[in-house]
């Protein structure tokens, strides 16, 4: 049988944005058919009321959230083991673990891990064993005395419990057995019929037979008579008495109570400094419904599975979803600047000077000779239009231009109508505070040791954009505290002006943009004339200024 497919994860950056979540989907539908594999879209943040109402628009659910990429324990080599009923007698789990290779097994109840057996607890089974009444005090079923000595149940009931009583060997004479013999005991007799009777008349709850000797079948009629139990074995009395005690079930010995285990979900991280406290061979792993799913064990770390990314729309460690470092990335599909993502070894890496990934999607759909969905293809050509502003955009080429185009043919769209819905929607403050306006299109960058943030809104509505001024103004210093930053800046965008208003806080952070763009030290309110693209024209302009 052949092993499943691990998931891909298909993923854009944090607080995504339209060309961020449609390039996802459309990439990993585009993987699926051409591989046939399990990639799997995702975002790293909530999405903003415009790519909700495309993605509404097309009939497309939101991908799930993927909070972050962390190593979790189901990303390790789980040892998987079917488990023991707590029944089943020590030697059958002794029997489980040669056949399996493996020191510690799970005893499961109704599905439920209701302990663990290891090695050393049937070790100490046998090393702690002195009391001849330990087979009833751990209720010992007698199918497992018979499983153990190989036995014939002759009479009596195999599902019953040896619960009261003690083990004992006739081997002496009538007058001597009578003297250690009590009802209920179990005894272990040869095939001296006296002996026999003797243990039927003492009112024995079970006899062992050894060597498959004879039984009378009067004597089996009277037993059957008292409701004593006879087995017969092939075993001599002194193997006999060697195994009996290996019939005790797992239960009697098993660790219970407060297991230590750990969750399907749980960081490995997490786990490390808990098997560093707990000196265990193995650690039970349960799901989210508490059933037992396998062991992990410390040697096991070696084989951790990363999780395998494909990231699109962005390469900015600071932008990558949480966990990032410790995921395998195999692609990166972007427009962007060079950022500073680091990986283990080499990866298909596809960065073009266009105005949108999906442009770079769409390209690689016509690479391979897929056909585009119309629901696919209004994915894309949304994105398009939301990157370059209905191509006003400087980032804007042609070659977006012409792939909208063709892409709209496809979805059956009018581009210049569904793009004042799109936008519309976008910009709807309706309900929103100025925490979630701020960040629903918000990047961070590193210049150096300077960290900084801009956040960014496209309007048709000159009014609408006053609104958010007056929410953000007192709202950017808080922001810039709790997001631990050197300087924070919004763009307010008119898109019919073709023009952005640019709020700032944080020390030197209207100095930096009045030098940068060169303009007049008394600027009282900031207006980028002809600026509208955070990435091609405010962020390389502002850079370059930082690092001079």
């Amino acid at each position: 049988m052949s092993k499943k497919a691990k998931k891909i994860y298909v993923v854009g950056h944090k607080n995504p944005d339209t060309d961020s979540v449609c390039s996802a989907i459309a990439y990993a539908e585009l993987k699926r058919r051409v591989t046939g594999d399990e990639y799997v879209a995702r975002r790293a943040g909530q999405i903003n009321e415009e790519t909700h109402y495309v993605l509404k628009k097309f009939g497309v659910d939101v991908p799930g959230l993927l909070q972050n990429v962390k190593l979790q324990v189901k990303d390790m080599d789980i040892h998987k083991i079917d488990g023991v009923a707590p029944n089943v007698s020590i030697k059958e789990a002794w029997e489980k673990m040669k056949e399996n290779h493996v020191k510690t097994l799970p005893v499961i109840k109704d599905d439920e891990l209701a302990g663990v057996i290891s090695t050393g607890d049937i070790a100490t089974s046998y090393m702690d064993i002195y009391d001849n009444k330990e087979l009833s005090s751990a209720r010992t079923q007698y199918r497992n005395i018979v499983e153990t000595l190989d036995g014939k149940m002759i009479t009596g009931n195999e599902h019953g419990y040896f619960a009261k009583g003690k083990v004992t060997v006739g081997a002496s004479n009538d007058e001597l057995m009578r003297e250690f013999i009590e009802k209920d005991d179990l005894v272990i007799l040869g095939n001296r019929p006296e002996a026999q009777a003797c243990a039927i008349n003492i009112d024995a709850s079970c006899m062992v037979v050894c060597q498959d000797a004879d039984i009378s079948a009067e004597l089996i009629k009277k037993a059957e008579e008292q409701s004593i139990v006879i087995i017969r074995t092939p075993h001599d009395t002194y193997t006999v008495a060697r195994l009996i005690n290996q019939s005790i079930p797992v239960k009697y010995f098993m660790s219970k109570g407060s297991l230590v285990t750990v969750q399907m979900s749980d960081y490995v991280d997490d786990i490390k400094d808990l098997m560093t406290k707990h000196k265990f061979r193995d650690f039970p792993i349960l799901d989210r419904h508490g059933r037992f799913r396998g062991f992990i064990s410390r040697r096991r770390f070696l084989n951790v599975k990363k999780k395998q990314v494909i990231l699109v729309d962005h390469n900015e460690r600071s932008q990558a979803v949480d966990g990032i470092e410790e995921a395998d990335i195999i692609e990166i599909i972007d427009h962007h600047r060079l950022g500073n993502i680091e990986t283990m070894g080499p990866v298909f890496f596809r960065n073009q000077p266009v105005g949108c990934t999906a442009t770079i999607i769409t390209q690689m759909y016509e690479e391979a000779g897929v056909k585009i969905p119309a629901n696919i293809a209004g994915l894309l050509c949304s994105a398009i239009i939301s990157d370059t502003l209905l191509f006003r955009s400087p980032t804007c080429t042609a070659v977006d231009e012409k792939t909208a185009g063709k892409l709209a043919k496809i979805a059956r769209i009018d581009m210049e109508k569904f793009s004042m819905e799109m936008f519309n929607a976008g910009s709807s403050l309706k309900g929103k505070s100025a925490k979630e306006i701020l960040f629903q299109d918000f990047k961070q960058f590193t210049v150096g040791e300077t960290v900084f943030g801009v956040g960014q809104i496209n309007s048709m509505n000159r009014e609408e954009l006053e609104e958010v001024k007056e929410m953000l103004t007192p709202y950017l210093p808080k922001a810039l505290e709790a997001e631990k930053l050197s300087m924070i800046y919004f763009m307010l965008t008119d898109i019919l002006k073709e023009s952005t208003e640019l709020l700032c806080s944080g020390i030197g952070a209207r100095s930096n943009i009045v030098s940068a763009f060169d303009l007049p030290e008394d600027t009282d309110k900031i207006v980028l004339s002809g600026v509208v693209s955070r990435k091609k024209q405010l962020i390389p302009t502002l850079v370059a200024s930082l690092q001079q």
